[in-house]
């Protein structure tokens, strides 16, 4: 299809004034609106402006500008039927075969702290978005650019073909289109449907419209007769998982995927160095110290057996002596901030492990969802972390400076174990996890065992349980394991006999007001 008339209608103009002066060289005559229009004529670029080309005026404060039979018919009109071409030449009406629209900017005018609804209001896009989908409907005929990052491979083509582009172009093009106009969209419904009759804000929209970008085909999902793909949110938060950069290694799997999400998650939410390492989406070890070769040197302790084929995430830049001591397991993925030039040279070795680099950098996505049969469960994310002022002493023994620390720590640990949890702690070091049973007290028979099992004594141990107890018997099995202090959320109705119960046996415990159950 050879390109003749092209419409330029930018919100962004990145990229525009050489866009144009490269479709002029391809003979290509541009029509455009009237911000767009000025810039390209102030950079001597021929343009012939929507509203001579119409004959009627931009109005109403730029609101109509593009909604005009002449614009439409010329992008809608079907090049196969001879009626529709006969149509637009008793109307003089233009063929128009090249559509480059991009909107107002609706997501970047809402994400500012002090955006009003009218100013919501006044970048929802009408013509924008009408041109896009009239010419990606027509694309048979029809070229359309949404993205400034397609400019250039449009343009090589054009050069490339003497001014045409291919079907199979026009149709990839279209999609994206499509995708680009659903995603405006949803972004317009899930503002306007968040707001009450008062136009405040609620916690969650009416309709929940979700847009995500296919990333990659995996292998197979958690069990190879499954198919599986992975997504990217349309909006990636920083700091997260799906901005990473593969180094090295196998293609990602999706449970790869999963439990180094879990590994990342966790590891981010830590300020001193720290290793994390998982298995089947749960931590089987966890530890803080001055270095991360040492943090990886205690993480690894905890479960040496459950750490082989583990997921392994620093929050720290990896360095030689740490991947030194890595190379002596077997590992799946191991991500970081950052990894040094000596320490990917000595990953060389072992080039089927998957190596990820991600930004350190907080930032959760706006809502946790879960598929259930017929729904979806939604809530937002769990970044609650509490600090020493959230803390109440319940118990007569107090908490030493060191006891403290670990019991914040163990909390922390705790919020990433699939409930119910109970951890064991000492030093910055995870020294024993029970995760994911259906009663706590088995959740603190199993902590007990992983750690006897990896060898330690669990004598001035702290604990941390994600929930309350709701019974005695799984404090008095902590304690009998050699736990001297206990960090619990509280609010069992049987707290008294619990918080006797430690009285009772001399140990500190402290109640933190929330609890971080992990499904």
């Amino acid at each position: 299809m050879i390109i003749k008339q092209a419409l330029i209608s930018v919100s962004d103009k990145t990229g525009i004034i050489d866009l144009a002066q490269r479709l002029i060289d391809c003979g290509i005559r541009i029509i455009s609106t009237g911000g767009t229009a000025k810039l390209l004529s102030e950079a001597g670029i021929s343009v012939l402006e929507v509203s001579n080309y119409t004959d009627f005026p931009e109005m109403l404060d730029g609101r109509i500008k593009t909604l005009h039979p002449k614009i439409h018919a010329g992008i809608l009109a079907r090049n196969d039927l001879p009626d529709h071409q006969q149509a637009l030449d008793h109307a003089s009406i233009l063929n128009i075969e090249l559509v480059i629209v991009n909107l107002y900017p609706f997501r970047q005018t809402i994400a500012e702290k002090n955006s009003t609804l009218m100013d919501a209001i006044e970048n929802i896009d009408i013509g924008g978005p009408t041109m896009i989908r009239a010419a990606a409907k027509n694309y048979q005929k029809v070229t359309v650019i949404t993205d400034p990052l397609d400019y250039s491979s449009l343009c090589s083509e054009l050069e490339a073909n003497n001014g045409s582009i291919s079907l199979t172009t026009r149709f990839k093009l279209a999609q994206k289109a499509f995708a680009h106009t659903a995603s405006y969209d949803s972004a317009i419904s899930n503002y306007l449907t968040a707001l009450d009759e008062n136009f405040h804000q609620k916690d969650f929209p009416e309709s929940l419209n979700l847009n995500f970008t296919i990333a990659q085909n995996l292998r197979y999902g958690e069990n190879p007769h499954q198919k599986a793909a992975f997504y990217r949110d349309s909006i990636i938060p920083l700091g997260s998982l799906a901005n990473y950069q593969q180094l090295q290694g196998k293609e990602l799997s999706y449970n790869n995927i999963a439990d180094t999400d879990a590994a990342w998650e966790c590891v981010k939410t830590f300020d001193k160095p720290a290793c994390v390492i998982v298995k089947h989406a749960n931590p089987c070890g966890i530890a803080i110290s001055e270095s991360i070769l040492h943090a990886y040197q205690l993480a690894f302790a905890t479960d040496p057996i459950s750490a082989f084929g583990g997921i392994i995430a620093f929050n720290r830049a990896l360095d030689k002596d740490t991947t030194e001591k890595i190379l002596k397991q077997f590992v799946e993925v191991i991500i970081a901030p950052e990894i040094t030039p000596e320490a990917q040279q000595l990953l060389l070795q072992k080039n089927n492990i998957r190596v990820l680099v991600v930004p350190l950098q907080t930032g959760n996505s706006i809502y946790d969802l879960k598929r259930i049969g017929g729904g979806l469960l939604v809530q937002t994310p769990d970044s609650y972390n509490i600090e020493e002022s959230d803390l109440t002493v319940v118990t007569q023994a107090k908490p030493t400076p060191q006891q403290l620390d670990d019991l914040l720590f163990a909390w922390r640990a705790a919020k990433f174990v699939k409930s119910n949890a109970i951890i064991y702690c000492r030093n910055g070091q995870t020294i024993g996890i029970g995760a994911g049973q259906m009663s706590r007290i088995d959740s603190a028979r199993i902590a007990s065992i992983k750690a006897q099992q990896a060898g330690f004594t669990l004598t001035n141990a702290v604990v941390a349980s994600d929930a309350f107890f709701p019974f005695r018997d799984g404090l008095d099995v902590v304690v009998q394991a050699g736990a001297t202090a206990v960090i619990q959320p509280g609010g069992s109705i049987r707290d008294d006999e619990v918080i006797a119960a430690a009285d009772e046996q001399g140990i500190s415990m402290i109640f933190t007001g929330i609890r971080h159950f992990r499904h």
